[in-house]
């Protein structure tokens, strides 16, 4: 290792840019052998750099929506449950309805996938740079119920209102307290309105 190539190594450490650290050995080699110009192993180890935060990103958001199963339309199997409407589905993979502020109710019996679906579109959503959030129900509504009692309901709402997407899982299985009616119509009016 030259000591131009360890200055570099020091550099692409000091400003964060690990994406062009990790290649920067192939990326070299490239260039001894006449493959990459200048200009092109600049650009080359920038896109690798810009490919790192992207993953990086994408990682985030998933871990952050707190999905229970990494789902995607692409591994549903339609087939198994015929009756569901395969085109609409696919349609909603476009996201328009959430790039237009609205929003989706997904119903119908147990078990044909409703699950699946919106766990899919919200994975479809994260890879489109979508910040989102999965949870059940009764999870959200819980916490602001105990942020009627401590005083941080303000601070609550704010963080189910902050995703660009809310996915609220098995709603409507069980019956809601006036209270709970009440917390969760402040919710979606508070996420119509916009943040």
């Amino acid at each position: 290792m030259s000591v131009m190539t360890t200055a570099l190594r020091d550099s692409l450490k000091t400003l964060r840019l690990s994406g062009m650290l990790e290649t920067l050995d192939a990326r070299l080699t490239q260039a001894q052998k006449g493959e990459l110009g200048h200009l092109d192993f600049l650009q080359v180890l920038c896109h690798d750099e810009i490919t790192r935060r992207e993953s990086v990103a994408l990682e985030r958001r998933l871990r952050k929506a707190k999905f229970e199963q990494q789902a995607t339309l692409e591994g549903f199997d339609f087939g198994a449950s015929p009756k569901l409407p395969a085109a609409q589905i696919r349609d909603l993979a476009a996201l328009r309805w959430l790039h237009s502020g609205e929003s989706v109710i997904l119903f119908g019996p147990v078990g044909v996938g409703k699950t699946h679906v919106a766990q899919a579109l919200g994975h479809q959503a994260v890879r489109q740079g979508a910040n989102v959030r999965f949870t059940r129900t009764s999870r959200p509504l819980a916490g602001l119920a105990g942020g009627h009692a401590d005083r941080t309901w303000d601070r609550r709402m704010r963080e189910l209102i902050r995703p660009d997407l809310l996915i609220l899982d098995d709603f409507a299985m069980r019956q809601l307290s006036a209270a709970q009616a009440d917390d969760l119509y402040e919710l979606v009016s508070e996420r119509q309105a916009g943040p």
